[in-house]
Parts: structure tokens; C-alpha cells; sequence
């Protein structure tokens, strides 16, 4: 079925940036391990690690021509004579066998030379006690972890050329009997997990205290896109609450999104200790129904004061909500918003007024790096402030338990309303199927996941030509929906108890929760929808380092003109 709720964004500017914590999955961890300074008072690891790299290249490509050499030398025969008669036939047959015969010294040389990292990096750990050689050690480090995964995906691909040639000695399992043989020490690559999770060491990050005065509010207002943006607006106005010593009131239902749906409001406050958040209909009935900004000032002055229109503003006015003249803070534009800081913030914005607003803040650029660490900038003591309501969470683990199980990949697959807004890019981001596909074939080979959940808002069409393409091993990798509601089935009941199935936005959240707790998420470059997910994976720890945007780096094979 059609997941509209995944189309988060619009093609248009409202749609986010590239996210810092975008930034930080894109590069790759095992790179920052090279940025070291220049001083090494020993280069002798890598030298060693270099000359095995030499030798382990030398294996491969020597091995790889000889076969090639030996496999096209009877089809070229074949292919003069145009007849296949019994010599040619058990020539074949004799050169294949000469082939899988190559392949296995090839496949011993890359046991030994696996068995010489293990060691190495006994050595390494050993040598890192000393002071003298830890720039070395850490560089030799990441260079034999990269040279783990490289073997382990050579070894793979020899394993793979014997099973093919093995097929047409009708020879069975012999080759996987034979492998457990060979090297044990393997069967779990050393110890060494290509898609471990990532430790971001959140109780080390930088946090502010929210410890608001009780008669002192914030009225957070979000327009821009749809979902995911208003998520992200309201948790940069919880960093501004804070900031101000204020309780952020959340927007009521009839001007925005009904966050209590989607949303563990409760939990919020249950995180920090104390009453940090309302909603509007509490504030309200604190109010006595008497309810004014007293200062709304502006923090966006471009394209219009506060991101407002005139419709919004109508919308406050009909829940009784009064309001004094907007006014600008400065002069920003939503295009191009200016980096402010603390200091700029409380300057502007520490006022003693009771209520105060400040407008749309999604595209406010405060502090980027703080803001967007993993954790989020606030002190509290859960994993993270802003989660799914507690009935979206159990129905995503009775999912998981009914159709994936614990070891799947999550894919958000942005397809609706993307072409345009991804070609606007450069490079742009939306890929044709069938590259898509390859760049999921090699996420799946490195995850060794047995099935996909996919989240998208594609036609069958594509998604059709997808599930078609996403094989391993010539093994066909599942790419697993949402069902509709059935009422045979079970795992989604809470939702149906409680008057939840069928809310779009609830079945949006769903779907973000789901490839939250994936072990390996695959995200679609520039859409909100999937740094929501990368924020909540971060927070919760979920985040490996498989987790990827969809074709990372890549061009698309062909993108079509401009209109």
C-alpha cells in the first residue's frame, strides 16, 4: 500500500539543508581515524600494513587473470568451431576444475594473511601502552581495520566464484564443509562487527539546564512543511525555552498537528523532573481563558515576520488568542539564516514579559553543532526528550516481532515530489531503480540481513522493480511493508483500541519507529523524514556504522534536463 505519511517535505526550499548530523554519517568513521597531525615518530606499522596490502592485491590479481585466462580460453574454442562436442566439453570441465583449484590457494593466502592482522593487532594493543607510538598505533589501527573489511569482502566474492563453478560439478556442500574446515577462526571474522553499533558517548556531550520560572512561557509556533519539519521546529524551541528560562507551550490541534497522537508529551517532562512543556489546552485552563502574547517578536523578518501568514494568525485569533503587533528581531532571512549564538539569543529574547513568541524557528541556525549533537543540547536523564508515544512504540516492536525479527535493514525509499527537489541539487539525489538497487544489494552483503522493511511513498511500479533487483547471492532479499489493517492480525490492535488506525500521522511515526530500531537504517539524502530517523537511532543507539543515505557519494546514471 502507498505510504503518503513517509512524504514529509515538499518540493520546495522549506524542505532542510543537509543536517549536521547528516555530515556525521556520511563520513566515514574509519577516515577520521587519519586525521592525525603530521609528526609520527614511527611509520613502520604502516609501512608493514602497506606491504601486506601489496602482496594481498598481488594475490587477487594474478589469481583473477589466471582463472580469467583459463575460463575464456575454452569458450573462445567453442565459440570458433561453433560446436560444443564431448573434448571441448571436458576441456571446460578440466579447466574449471583448475580454476576452483586456483581460487582455494587463493582462499588459504587470504586465511594467512587474516591470521597475520589478528596478530598485528595484539601487537598494536601492545604498543599503544607506550606514549612514543600512539599516533602510530592509532593509525596502524584504523589502516588493519580497513584492510579487515576489505579482506572480508575478497574472501566473500572467492567464496562465491567457487560456489558458481562448483554448481556444474553437481558437488553439493561440499565447499561449505570443506570451509569450516579451513579456518574457524573466521566464522565471526575475528571479532570484528562491519556493522557494530556506534557509542556516541552521550553523557559526555555539552548540556544547558531547563529549569523554567512557573509564570514565565514560550509559545512555539511551527508552519513550514509538514511533520518531520514541525518536530524539528519544536525541538529548537525547547533549546530556546531553556535558554530563557520559560515553559514551552505546545500548539494546539487546530492550528497544527495533533503532537498528542504522536507524541510522549508526558515524557518530556518526566525527563527532566519538573513541568518543562504544556499544551495549549492547559495553558488555557490556566489562563482562565484569558490568553495573550504579550511579545511576539520575530525571529525571521524574510519573506514575511515570523514565517507567518495571515491565515495562521487567524487561525490563533479564532482559539482566543490575542496578540500585541509582530516585530522583527533582526533582519533574517529564512534563505539564508545568519549562525547566532547564546549570547545572541539572550540579547535579543530575555524578556520579562509573561508570553512571548517568537515565530517559526526551523530554519534558525543557533548554535548547529550543540543543538544537533546526539542527545540534543538539554540536560535530562532519558535517551533522548523528543519519542514516539508509548502505544507507536509497542505496536513497532509487535511488528518487528510478527514480520522482521531483530535482524533487518530499514530503507526510506523518498520517491513522491523527489526528482524535482533532488535535481535542484549537485549532485542530485534521486537515483534511478535499478542503481538504487546495487547500492542496497552492497548495504545487504556487508549487513548480512535477511530481509528489508521499507518505508516509502513510491508506486508499485518502482517498488515493483525493486523487490525484483535487491538479490544477494542470487538469493532474492524480501522488501517488507506495512499490511493493511486486518483484523486476523494482531500486532497492530493497541492502535485499532484506541482510535489511532488510519491517522496518517500516526502511521508516519510508526514507520520512523521501526527503522529507528533497524540494525542498519538507509535514508534518503535530504529529506526530514530520515533525519528524524538518524536522530532517534542516535539517541536511542541504534546508529551503526552500515547506516547510510542511499547511494552515498554516487552520481546518478542519468538525470534528466531541467524544465
Amino acid at each position: 500500500m502507498e505510504r503518503d505519511p513517509s512524504n514529509e517535505e515538499e518540493d520546495q526550499e522549506n524542505l532542510i539543508a543537509q543536517r549536521e548530523r547528516g555530515n556525521n554519517l556520511s563520513e566515514s568513521p574509519v577516515r577520521t581515524a587519519f586525521q592525525i597531525d603530521d609528526e609520527i615518530a614511527d611509520t613502520r606499522p604502516f609501512n608493514s600494513s602497506c606491504s601486506k596490502c601489496c602482496y594481498f592485491l598481488t594475490i587477487i590479481v594474478v589469481t583473477v587473470f589466471i582463472f580469467i585466462r583459463f575460463y575464456t580460453t575454452d569458450v573462445d574454442n567453442v565459440s570458433k568451431t561453433g560446436v560444443m562436442n564431448n573434448d571441448s566439453v571436458n576441456l571446460m570441465r578440466e579447466s574449471e576444475l583448475r580454476a576452483l583449484y586456483l581460487l582455494r590457494q587463493q582462499q588459504l593466502g587470504l586465511f594467512k594473511l587474516w591470521n597475520n592482522t589478528l596478530i598485528d593487532n595484539s601487537l598494536n594493543a601492545t604498543a599503544a601502552n607506550n606514549s612514543n607510538f600512539v599516533s602510530t598505533s592509532l593509525f596502524s589501527s584504523a589502516l588493519s581495520e580497513e584492510l579487515k573489511l576489505e579482506l572480508i569482502s575478497q574472501i566473500s566474492l572467492n567464496k562465491q566464484i567457487q560456489q558458481a563453478l562448483l554448481s556444474s560439478h553437481q558437488l553439493g556442500n561440499l565447499l561449505n564443509a570443506s570451509d569450516n574446515a579451513t579456518d574457524p577462526s573466521l566464522d565471526d571474522y575475528g571479532g570484528l562487527d562491519r556493522c557494530r553499533k556506534m557509542d556516541y558517548k552521550l553523557s559526555d556531550r555539552r548540556t544547558i539546564e531547563w529549569e523554567p520560572r512557573s509564570d514565565k512561557y514560550l509559545f512555539a509556533i511551527c508552519a513550514s512543511g509538514q511533520m518531520s519539519n514541525h518536530l524539528i521546529c519544536l525541538e529548537k524551541h525547547m533549546f530556546f525555552a531553556a535558554l530563557l528560562n520559560r515553559i514551552l507551550i505546545i500548539p494546539s490541534s487546530r492550528v497544527d498537528y495533533e503532537f498528542r497522537r504522536v507524541l510522549d508529551i508526558d515524557h518530556i517532562n518526566k525527563c527532566l523532573g519538573r513541568k518543562v512543556v504544556v499544551t495549549f489546552e492547559e495553558f488555557a485552563k490556566s489562563q482562565k481563558g484569558h490568553m495573550h502574547i504579550d511579545k511576539f517578536i520575530c525571529y525571521f523578518s524574510q519573506p514575511q515576520p515570523c514565517f507567518l501568514d495571515d491565515e495562521h494568525v487567524k487561525k490563533l485569533k479564532s482559539l482566543g488568542v490575542s496578540m500585541n503587533k509582530l516585530e522583527a528581531a533582526w533582519d533574517e532571512d529564512i534563505k539564508n539564516p545568519k549562525p547566532r549564538t547564546v549570547q545572541d539569543i539572550m540579547t535579543k529574547f530575555s524578556l520579562d514579559d509573561d508570553v512571548i513568541a517568537i515565530g517559526d524557528v526551523f530554519f534558525a541556525n543557533v548554535e548547529k553543532k550543540w543543538v544537533m549533537q546526539p542527545g540534543g543540547p538539554i540536560s535530562h536523564k532519558c535517551k533522548t526528550l523528543v519519542e514516539p508515544s508509548r502505544l507507536i512504540l509497542l505496536t513497532a516492536q509487535r511488528f518487528i516481532q510478527t514480520f522482521l525479527g531483530k535482524n533487518f535493514i530499514a530503507l526510506h525509499f523518498r520517491r513522491h515530489g523527489f526528482l524535482k527537489f533532488c535535481n535542484a541539487k549537485k549532485p542530485s539525489c534521486f537515483y534511478p531503480v535499478p542503481q538504487a538497487a546495487d547500492c542496497i544489494n552492497r548495504v545487504v552483503e556487508r549487513a548480512t540481513a535477511p530481509v528489508i522493511y521499507l518505508s516509502t511513498d513510491a508506486a508499485e511500479s518502482e517498488t515493483g522493480i525493486l523487490q525484483s533487483l535487491v538479490a544477494v547471492n542470487g538469493k532474492t532479499v524480501p522488501l517488507v511493508r506495512r499490511p493493511a489493517q486486518n483484523s486476523a492480525e494482531k500486532w497492530d490492535a493497541l492502535l485499532y483500541r484506541h482510535g489511532l488506525e488510519g491517522d496518517r500521522q500516526v502511521e508516519a511515526m510508526l514507520d520512523k519507529t521501526i527503522c529507528a530500531m533497524s540494525e542498519v537504517f538507509i535514508g534518503s539524502m535530504g529529506s526530514t523524514f530520515t533525519e528524524d530517523i538518524l536522530r532517534l537511532r542516535k539517541d536511542w543507539g541504534t546508529s551503526s556504522l552500515c547506516d547510510e543515505y542511499l547511494c552515498r557519494g554516487e552520481v546518478p546514471s542519468f538525470i534528466a534536463d531541467d524544465e
